[in-house]
């Protein structure tokens, strides 16, 4: 389940893209501290602004063993760590849009992304409601599945970043069927499971009780997983999400099917928030991220920057290319 053995694979023609998020928040500091723990393992193209980097660690960048693309970006005066600003969120789309670039003219292979702000991106007039929404446009990718693990889980969300109150509108049959069916794919090609288990989580506390505290589950997720079972056979729910994921969690399935964002981030932080990721399915290529924010709050005190969570993005992001590369 989750990250779970997994070997971790060495590949020196893989280029793997690292966008050092908000210049303000943790992004830089992690991303110097991860890269020498992952040294051999691909070649690394950083994307960010040299000055923030060196800021970080209070010294010049010697003897490092990633290319860096240095777009000197950041305003020097007046600069702070911990702060929302629209400069630096400008800045922060400015190192995807370049990472894009460098995806289409087949330079790098796969792209990790560091946290940026929305706050900010959006205080700077770029409508932003996160990097995998903005990555989809960019590629025009239609149909897109945020999956979200670490090494005890594994979910896919059916909605991201919106209103709870928006949920249940939300979870239209046809969205939900191409969500599940995307999970069950890419846990066969990308995590090479040759016959995935899934189980379907209820919007409703105890999955509705049959109907006593909501009908989506019988109007919507019971239908949908009905004309599901002739492509998935090992296809449960819908399960109050408690019990769900407690079986997840024992291993009996493969992946969750979470119908909102906090369903499935809350365990996953509880059980193991050093090793989550985000990984983004649909888009043509692999992108992972770390699952946390910016860290405003210890941003600038490197000693307790923590990579962890980005190192395991940039070895999962290893690992989806290379079982892509193998289908």
């Amino acid at each position: 389940m989750g990250l779970k053995n997994i070997p971790i694979l060495k590949s020196s023609k893989i280029k793997v893209g690292l966008t050092m998020g908000d210049p303000s928040g943790i992004g830089p500091a992690i991303t110097l501290k991860a890269l020498p723990r992952l040294k051999g393992l691909a070649e690394f193209v950083v994307i960010g602004d040299k000055w923030v980097l060196e800021k970080n660690q209070k010294s010049k960048i010697k003897n490092q063993n990633f290319k860096l693309i240095d777009l000197c970006n950041v305003p020097r005066k007046n600069f702070q760590f911990g702060k929302v600003k629209a400069e630096y969120g400008k800045a922060s789309v400015e190192y995807i849009d370049r990472a894009l670039e460098l995806i289409k003219k087949n330079e790098i292979d796969c792209l990790v992304t560091c946290p940026v702000s929305k706050e900010a991106i959006n205080l700077s007039g770029i409508k932003f409601s996160g990097h995998t929404e903005y990555l989809a446009k960019h590629t025009n990718s239609k149909d897109i599945m945020m999956m979200l693990l670490n090494k005890s889980l594994r979910f896919s969300l059916v909605t991201r970043h919106i209103r709870l109150k928006a949920v249940p509108k939300q979870i239209k049959k046809e969205e939900l069927y191409k969500n599940i069916l995307m999970a069950y794919q890419a846990l066969k090609k990308l995590f090479l499971i040759r016959r995935p288990r899934i189980v379907v989580c209820g919007i409703n506390p105890h999955a509705s009780d049959n109907g006593l505290l909501g009908d989506e589950e019988k109007n919507i997720i019971k239908p949908v997983l009905n004309r599901l079972k002739r492509k998935i056979k090992d296809i449960s729910g819908p399960l109050s999400s408690d019990v769900a994921i407690h079986k997840a969690g024992k291993e009996e399935f493969d992946c969750v099917i979470a119908m909102y964002h906090d369903q499935a981030l809350i365990p996953l932080k509880l059980l193991d928030s050093q090793s989550g990721i985000n990984l983004s399915v649909g888009l043509p290529f692999i992108r992972t991220s770390p699952l946390h924010g910016t860290a405003f709050d210890i941003a600038g005190k490197f000693h307790l920057a923590n990579p962890s969570s980005l190192i395991e993005s940039v070895k999962l992001a290893l690992r989806c290319t290379l079982n892509q590369r193998k289908n």
